[in-house]
């Protein structure tokens, strides 16, 4: 009998996370101050109730936080299980099967996975030396789709604006701009939308917010263009506990969040500088995290797991810098956390700085 699964996902593996095995997790760019009090408030306060009736859709109370938060009308809004549900749910919206989309590498790595099993053809142009986009290479097949994730995993690059804007003049299609790690930079997706009916710009609350157990992400799109995703994606996919405390989160949070990205930005500048100052070599870095190159990544980061760190090991990245390319491709991804969990993690470091040279 044949096998009866598609022959795309032969052989396919299903993401998957392993126990990190350390008492502090630094591998999934989550926050380490936790959710906003706002938002536990509003868990506790919930009636069990709810939990026996379906979600209202469109759940409107957080429609119209996420509205007021990107200063657009809530019929711009998309929310869904993560961006990453929404990454999917505008892959099949926006492309036919067997055209093209466009992203450069590396990136999350979900989007490779996700073009696959939506039956697009992947272009993926590695990033130029100073970490900015090869535009013209992006944009040379014409491409339904082009991705653009800025901050970007696993760099922690952000894109100019003038990158951004020329890619949004030129494409003739559909731009994802992902700003997963927005909160930790000045991402200007939201102030691009009036200009730029085709642009989908991608938030979560699972970063800065603190909210990641949660699952909640959303789009942010022109109302013509909402209808379809929302069709695509299919309904209830925001549940009851997530929709009340990503809409405290929004409101009574709102100034928690924001001072815990900002303090978060402040000390990724002075880990990074730590780090250098002992002989590492971290990327520039927009986001909550740092992209580290190290040739034994595997061997450091199994060390420092060990003594209660755990950090994400980053493989065959392509060698767009000097740092990439002397460390063949292996890196060691850390997030930020607060500065005495940093101090910590330092002193654990910094004797391994040899063997990342």
């Amino acid at each position: 009998m044949n096998e009866p699964v598609r022959a795309v996902l032969r052989g396919a593996k299903p993401y998957a996370t392993a126990d990190v095995g350390a008492a502090v997790d630094l591998s999934d760019n989550t926050s380490l101050w936790g959710p906003p009090p706002a938002a536990v408030d509003a868990l506790r306060a919930l009636d069990a109730s709810a939990f026996a009736r379906y979600p209202a859709i469109p759940p409107a109370e957080l429609y119209r936080a996420l509205a007021d938060y990107a200063g657009v009308s809530t019929d711009m809004i998309v929310a869904g299980c993560g961006s990453d549900d929404l990454i999917d749910g505008a892959m099949r919206t926006f492309a036919e099967p067997g055209s093209t989309i466009a992203f450069s590498t590396p990136t999350f790595s979900m989007v490779p996975a996700f073009a696959a099993i939506n039956g697009l053809r992947a272009h993926a142009v590695p990033f130029r030396t100073d970490l900015d986009l090869d535009i013209d290479r992006l944009l040379e097949p014409r491409p339904s789709i082009v991705y653009l994730c800025s901050p970007n995993n696993p760099t922690a690059s952000a894109a100019p604006l003038a990158t951004i804007e020329r890619v949004l003049d030129e494409t003739p299609g559909v731009v994802i701009l992902d700003e997963a790690y927005g909160e930790f930079t000045a991402a200007p997706g939201f102030g691009l939308l009036a200009r730029h009916p085709r642009l989908v710009v991608l938030r979560t609350l699972s970063k800065a917010f603190g909210l990641a157990g949660l699952r909640i992400g959303y789009a942010v799109l022109d109302a013509a263009l909402v209808p379809a995703l929302e069709t695509v994606r299919g309904p209830y996919k925001v549940n009851a506990a997530a929709v009340a405390a990503a809409t405290a989160a929004l409101t009574a949070g709102r100034d928690w969040v924001q001072a815990r990205a900002a303090e978060a930005a402040g000390i990724r500048v002075r880990l990074a500088e730590r780090l250098a100052a002992v002989g590492f070599s971290p990327l520039p870095s927009a986001a909550n995290f740092l992209c580290v190159p190290c040739a034994n990544a595997a061997a450091v980061a199994a060390r420092v797991r060990d003594r209660g760190f755990a950090l994400r090991v980053l493989r065959d990245l392509p060698p767009i810098t000097p740092a990439l390319a002397a460390s063949r491709g292996a890196a060691l991804r850390i997030a930020v956390g607060p500065w005495p969990v940093m101090a910590r993690l330092l002193d654990e470091l910094e004797p391994e700085a040899a063997a990342c040279a």
